[in-house]
């Protein structure tokens, strides 16, 4: 039985103030729901902007909430973290699912949602004759999926984050195997299809935001686990981007690089706008030792397609060595006892 959370008579009333009034707990039920703008949450409350606003703002001020900003749009949702938070979530569990408010505000929610996906999947139609011609060159997705979850293995993390998310794809293959996670990407576009599939798979461990993959806008040592699948080819300086993820890795963190070896396909580069038409073994190797990580895997996926238009995937596992380098340190500072076995 986990152990409960104990507060302090004046931090208890301070949670119980912020969530103990009816807007507030129902604005707190919808975002442990995933990712809302004001204008969202003003369709389904039914309430001005400057109410709903005043509520984050005090929901705010009391760590409830986290709030973000993509370009004119402001995005809030429920912390995954924290001890008020963990309140909160029993608090919402404790409502009753036949409360026609509730209900109601739910029905509401799923038609903010059905919105929203109609306008993901109307970009995502006018893009997928690109990415189908894409992954015809290459291995099968499910080839790549089961290879990287071969490679991360069954236990699971505290804390992933994936870098140019796209369309979200790796925070749902990896949902089992994190508590919490970011995606990043630098296309809003990219992230309304993020979005809209993390609420069709009901992931809410999982957000995505707006970044710049250069100058993330994360804490630093958050993360045990990082992926940065089929992006780096994208990058005219790909180095940077893996000093930037090796930056957000905890001390024994690991980062997964999937993309493509090198390959002569130069119609990528007009077309696809790919600026890298692969990398090598070598040069990934020296870049991550530069940003002091060890290389510990790598695996080759060969498409098995015939002639030249056959595209090999390749995948890196590299790791932070800090937590080994500490535990050998500690071996070698601990004295010998003499007569031991």
């Amino acid at each position: 039985m986990t152990d409960l959370v104990k507060f302090g008579v004046d931090g208890l009333v301070d949670v119980l103030k912020a969530a103990g009034e009816p807007t507030r707990l129902r604005l707190l039920a919808l975002l442990a729901a995933g990712d809302l703008t004001v204008t969202d949450l003003t369709e389904i409350l039914g309430q001005s902007q400057p109410r709903i606003s005043r509520h984050l703002k005090l929901l705010g001020e009391a760590n409830l909430i986290d709030r973000y900003q993509e370009g004119a749009w402001a995005y809030f949702r429920l912390k995954q973290e924290g001890k008020a938070v963990i309140l909160v979530r029993t608090l919402l569990r404790h409502a009753s699912e036949n409360d026609p408010v509730l209900l109601r505000d739910n029905e509401r929610l799923n038609a903010v949602k059905r919105i929203r996906a109609e306008r993901a999947q109307a970009y995502f139609s006018r893009n997928a004759a690109e990415w189908d011609e894409l992954r015809r060159l290459h291995v099968a997705d499910e080839d790549v999926d089961k290879a990287l979850i071969d490679l991360i293995g069954p236990q699971q993390v505290d804390a992933f984050l994936d870098l140019g998310t796209g369309t979200g794809r790796m925070l749902q293959l990896l949902a089992g195997h994190y508590r919490r996670a970011v995606g990043i990407d630098a296309s809003r576009d990219m992230l309304a299809v993020a979005r809209a599939n993390l609420d069709r798979s009901n992931i809410t461990a999982a957000s995505v935001r707006h970044g710049d993959i250069f100058n993330l806008p994360l804490e630093a040592q958050d993360f045990d686990l990082i992926t940065i699948h089929q992006v780096l080819h994208f990058l005219d300086q790909p180095e940077i981007a893996i000093n930037e993820a090796a930056r957000m890795l905890r001390p024994g963190g690991r980062l997964v690089i999937i993309d493509l070896a090198p390959h002569g396909l130069e119609y990528l580069r007009d077309e696809h706008a790919h600026v890298r038409l692969g990398f090598s073994h070598q040069v990934m190797a020296d870049w991550l030792k530069k940003a002091g990580l060890d290389v510990e895997q790598v695996h080759d996926l060969h498409s098995g397609r015939e002639g030249g238009h056959a595209l090999t995937v390749t995948i890196w596992l590299a790791r932070d060595p800090r937590l080994l380098i500490a535990a050998d340190q500690e071996r070698q500072s601990s004295p010998v006892l003499a007569g031991r076995a």
